[in-house]
C-alpha cells in the first residue's frame, strides 16, 4: 500500500498506524490521475482500489430516491481517475444492489472501452472465512489479460461462527468497559431496552417479547419488515451484516448472544466480526473512542477476508501474464 484517500478524517489514524502508508484527507472529486501516478513507484504493477460510499444504494433506504445525494456520483469520479491514471489493475466493492444501477453499468462499459478485462459478482463472507453473513458486489479489472473473481473455499459446515470470533473477549454488561481495551465498551441501555434485551432470544425477534415491551412502530402494518431490529445474534452461526451502528441494539440483530451478557455488541466485537485482528488500532492508546465515528469506520470497511482474496486474484493474474509473455 502506498496511499489511501478519504474525506473522513477519522480514517487517518487507523490507516497510518496499521498500514504504515500515506493518508490524504481529500474529496476524491478533487483528486487527479496525475496525483495518483506521482504516488505509485516506478517499475511496479499499479492497483487502484475504490469503494464509493454505499449508502445511496443500500437496501436500508427502502426505495427512497437518492440520486440527488452528493455521494451518488462518486463512482463516476472513480471511473475518471481510472481513465486519467491507467493503472494495471482496478477493483471496487459495494452493496449488491449497485449492479442493477445505470451508474455501475456505465462504469463497467468505460473499463471495457479503456481495454480492461472485467469480472464482477457477489461474494459471500462466510465462504471466505468471515464470521459474518455479508454479501458484497466486488469487481476486478485487468489490463494484463483475463481476470477472474475469487471463489470462497468454505462450505456451510466450516463457516466461522460468532462464538469462534468473539467468545474469548472479557464479559461485560451494558454500560461497562474493558479497562485494557476501551474499544470493548458496551453501550448503556435504557430501562425499557434492558427489559427488551432480557426478553430477546438468540436468533429470535421482537415478536417473542411480552406485549408491553413491543414498540408502537412494530404494531403497525409496516413493522413486519423490521423483524431483525432489536434482535440477538446466535453463537453457532456467522453474525448478521455489521453496519455502521452495530453497537446499537435497536438498529439490527446486534444483541450479544450470551445470556450472561445483557447488552449489544461492542466496537471491538464488531471489528472482529468484520475480520479485523483483535489488536487493530482505531484510535490512539487511552483515547475514548467515539462510537459513532469508529462504528462508521468498521461498518463501512471492506472485510480483510475479501481484500486478501482479491489481492490473491491479482497476484495470479500478474503471474499468468508473465508466463504468457515468456
Amino acid at each position: 500500500m502506498v496511499a489511501g484517500i478519504d474525506l473522513d478524517p477519522a480514517c487517518q489514524y487507523p490507516y497510518e498506524q496499521n498500514l504504515k502508508a500515506k493518508f490524504l484527507h481529500r474529496d476524491v472529486g478533487s483528486v487527479t490521475g496525475v496525483e495518483l501516478n506521482e504516488l505509485w513507484p516506478d517499475g511496479h504493477l499499479r492497483l487502484l482500489a475504490g469503494c464509493a460510499p454505499c449508502q445511496p444504494f443500500s437496501s436500508h433506504r427502502r426505495g427512497a430516491d437518492t440520486s440527488g445525494e452528493d455521494t451518488w456520483d462518486l463512482l463516476s469520479h472513480f471511473s475518471r481517475l481510472v481513465e486519467e491514471s491507467e493503472p494495471d489493475f482496478v477493483t471496487m466493492e459495494n452493496v449488491t444492489r449497485l449492479r442493477r444501477m445505470p451508474v455501475f453499468e456505465r462504469f463497467v462499459a468505460k473499463l471495457k472501452e479503456l481495454g480492461y478485462k472485467v469480472d464482477f459478482g457477489v461474494l459471500y463472507g462466510p465462504e471466505f472465512g468471515l464470521p459474518q453473513e455479508r454479501r458484497r458486489l466486488v469487481l476486478l479489472a485487468s489490463k494484463l489479460g483475463r481476470i477472474s473473481l475469487p471463489s470462497g473455499s468454505k462450505d456451510a459446515t466450516k463457516y466461522v461462527t460468532v462464538k469462534q470470533a468473539i467468545s474469548k473477549l472479557p464479559k461485560l454488561q451494558h454500560g461497562e468497559s474493558d479497562p485494557k481495551d476501551l474499544l470493548h465498551t458496551a453501550r448503556g441501555l435504557s430501562e425499557l431496552n434492558a427489559r427488551r434485551m432480557k426478553a430477546s432470544a438468540p436468533g429470535g425477534t421482537w415478536r417473542d417479547w411480552p406485549e408491553e415491551l413491543v414498540a408502537a412502530c412494530h404494531k403497525k402494518a409496516s413493522g413486519a419488515s423490521f423483524q431483525a431490529f432489536y434482535g440477538r445474534m446466535t453463537w453457532d452461526a456467522p453474525s448478521p451484516t455489521i453496519t455502521t451502528q452495530s453497537y446499537n441494539f435497536g438498529t439490527g440483530r446486534f444483541g450479544h448472544p450470551d445470556p450472561e451478557q445483557q447488552r449489544s455488541i461492542t466496537l471491538r466485537e464488531a471489528a472482529m466480526l468484520q475480520g479485523f485482528p483483535r489488536n487493530y488500532r482505531f484510535v490512539p492508546p487511552k483515547v475514548k473512542p467515539s462510537m459513532q465515528a469508529v462504528g462508521r469506520l468498521i461498518g463501512n470497511a471492506v472485510p480483510p477476508a475479501f481484500g486478501k482474496a482479491v489481492g490473491e486474484a491479482f497476484v495470479r493474474a500478474s503471474e499468468a501474464s508473465v508466463d504468457q509473455a515468456s
